[in-house]
């Protein structure tokens, strides 16, 4: 897949002021695994985007293997929509703040993607934006291990990108997984990778 511009980027995502509605695109996956009486926890997830002389990276974190959730996995910085966010993107941005030191102002928001549901009963809306790339991280040991970046294209590439089979819920299941190719080691898979899959299938559509 050819790298996007920032004009395909904006295209294939829902405008700022129009937030998607549902409980994730990938609810019905889910059937059996999470309660279907428990409502969704709100929550909001930060793409980001850093312009590099080689292209796009994508800012990535490693969690701290103490966390309640997803102890030990790659995700993007975020986490609860909080009653004081105006809306999702500033959820985003606020928790990027507190996770990994970035600041409002080196981060310029895109549009969002589509809700995804977690197995842990999250309705997660990630936020797609591009970060300065002179920002330095200061990542929270309470909550994150590892900051880094990994190609865009690379997680673009379909060829890159498979289908696993688990056992969840004592039922067979699919979750993607992304392979490793000249990756730094870090395993990239389930939410994280379906959140990208989302991405890749919209821009996709604008091409």
């Amino acid at each position: 897949m050819i790298p996007p511009t920032l004009a395909q980027l904006r295209a294939a995502l829902h405008p700022l002021d129009a937030e998607p509605a549902g409980e994730g695109w990938n609810r019905e996956e889910l059937t059996d695994l999470v309660r279907a009486e428990a409502a969704p926890i709100a929550a909001a997830v930060l793409v980001g985007l850093v312009p590099r002389a080689e292209g796009f990276q994508v800012l990535l974190t490693r969690r701290n293997d103490d966390m309640r959730h997803h102890p030990g996995q790659v995700s993007f910085p975020g986490g609860s929509i909080d009653s004081g966010d105006i809306d999702a993107a500033a959820a985003a941005v606020r928790e990027s703040g507190e996770e990994i030191g970035l600041m409002p102002g080196q981060i310029q928001p895109l549009g969002y993607l589509d809700p995804l549901a977690t197995i842990t009963g999250f309705r997660v809306l990630p936020l797609v934006a591009v970060v300065a790339p002179d920002y330095v991280a200061r990542p929270d040991p309470r909550e994150v291990a590892e900051v880094f970046e990994v190609p865009l294209a690379y997680l673009l590439a379909p060829e890159n990108l498979v289908w696993v089979a688990i056992e969840a819920g004592g039922r067979p299941r699919r979750v993607l997984e992304f392979v490793d190719r000249g990756m730094p080691g870090q395993k990239i898979w389930g939410a994280t990778a379906s959140i990208l899959f989302n991405l890749r299938e919209r821009l996709g559509s604008v091409r």
